[in-house]
């Protein structure tokens, strides 16, 4: 049973995510010729505040381009 596992940004709309699993599924039950029931999708949403890039907190450089 292949499992994907997303890490990002959190997505508010849930309608989007909903899409994204369905999407995400399809590809991988296509490459893998396995039903689509066989794929587990994992979203993990990290807000800006816990997540660094270069040394610098995500929502300091989020702050950054608004200011």
């Amino acid at each position: 049973m292949p499992s994907i596992i997303l890490e990002g940004p959190i997505i508010k709309d849930v309608e989007k995510k909903r899409e994204l699993v369905k999407e995400l599924t399809k590809v991988v039950s296509k490459f893998y010729g396995l039903p689509e029931k066989a794929i587990v999708v994992l979203i993990k949403e990290n807000p800006p505040e816990n997540v660094g890039v270069g040394g610098e907190l995500v929502i300091d450089r989020l702050k950054a381009k608004s200011d």
